[in-house]
């Protein structure tokens, strides 16, 4: 249900305070008024459907009028996310609880509003963001793929680049959204659009506000099992040893490296986008190392020969391991690593600072810590 009502920082103490604050959640036995206008409407059906258990499921036909107005009466065991599908045309996501909700819709100017429930208005919120987040997304594909095939190595990284910008800044308006929500249900369609990796420790104080306020709500407790099994690797928790032979066969651990800052590198000989890295990586590894900036380098490869051969191409001089693995490598399931290139930085203690810097955001993590 969790990946169903999402489309394909640390947390501000005030904003933590508001999604804190309140009544847990009271008993509800009652019902809400769903209601609208259309305009300019086609033939066909207006049809409501739950998300409930990992899918949807149709609840009931509307009646629309000649006029274009329906109203129908829901009843409610508690708080749930509803879609209403108009024609086959349009969808609109609502965030129902306790509070009666107005719905206008013109096919013709596909304008949009949503009254009554403060929980849908955020829904809608939510959802525009989303929509001019995936719009700009499909733009940097399409010059993504004219890169490619103009094998424009500068311009596809500056693209890769631009493509972490535009989800960190998209990562921030949705935990904008949700600081203003006043610890309504309908934050956890924004969480969704969130890395746990990277921001576990948002998503972990959210939920648990959330769970106070709603402790019955079943998706609130997925979400509670998820990122149970991701605290080992949350930001802040000791990194997991690593112990892998070297290109000698020699057996290195991550922790021989205690008192530096480390780079855990999951790449590959294979892995294109981790090549194309790997200058970035060498040209930061030398203006850091002297300052107490280290690299363990950890290979998915599947053959030595790749492997070694990979190394001596690159120039990567610091710290290699491997057991040739691939993706069924120790190190790679202790991470959780199901796609490369990753990183995790280490701090000096042994503690994970941060995690998935390359390109700009790993200059900038360094230039922060050592300038």
């Amino acid at each position: 249900m969790r990946k169903l009502i999402q489309h394909a920082f640390v947390m501000g103490w005030a904003a933590l305070l508001i999604l804190s604050c309140g009544n847990k959640e009271e008993a509800f036995d009652g019902s809400v008024s769903l209601s609208g206008k259309l305009s300019n409407q086609p033939e066909g059906q207006v049809v409501l459907s739950r998300y409930d258990n990992d899918r949807i499921q149709a609840v009931d036909t509307l009646s629309v009028g000649d006029s274009g107005e329906f109203s129908y009466v829901l009843e409610l065991e508690g708080p749930n996310f509803y879609e209403l599908d108009l024609y086959g045309e349009k969808t609109v996501r609502l965030a129902l609880f306790e509070e009666d909700v107005f719905v206008t819709y013109d096919f013709e100017t596909d304008q949009l509003d949503v009254a009554g429930s403060k929980d849908s208005q955020l829904m809608l919120a939510i959802d525009e963001l989303t929509a001019a987040y995936q719009e700009a997304g499909n733009e940097l594909n399409s010059e993504f793929y004219e890169a490619m095939a103009d094998k424009n190595q500068a311009r596809i990284q500056e693209i890769q680049e631009q493509a972490m910008e535009l989800e960190l800044d998209h990562a921030e308006k949705i935990k904008g959204v949700i600081a203003e929500s006043g610890g309504s249900f309908a934050a956890l369609a924004g969480l969704g659009m969130l890395n746990p990796r990277t921001d576990f420790n948002y998503l972990d104080s959210v939920i648990v506000a959330l769970g106070d306020r709603y402790p019955e709500m079943k998706l609130i407790a997925s979400w509670k099992q998820e990122l149970d099994e991701l605290r080992a690797l949350s930001i802040g928790q000791p990194a997991p040893e690593i112990s892998l032979p070297n290109p000698k066969g020699e057996v290195v651990n991550l922790s021989d490296l205690r008192g530096k800052y480390v780079l855990i590198d999951f790449w590959a000989g294979w892995c294109k986008p981790c090549r194309d890295e790997n200058p970035n990586v060498v040209r930061l590894y030398n203006q850091y190392k002297d300052q107490g900036f280290e690299v363990f380098g950890v290979s998915l490869d599947r053959t030595r020969d790749m492997w070694i051969r990979a190394i001596e191409e690159d120039g990567l001089e610091w710290t290699q391991v491997s057991d040739l693995k691939y993706f069924n490598s120790e190190a790679a399931a202790t991470y959780q690593i199901n796609a490369i290139p990753a990183t995790y930085m280490v701090d000096p203690d042994g503690n994970i600072l941060a995690k998935d810097l390359r390109g700009k955001s790993l200059e900038r993590k360094l230039q922060e810590l050592f300038d």
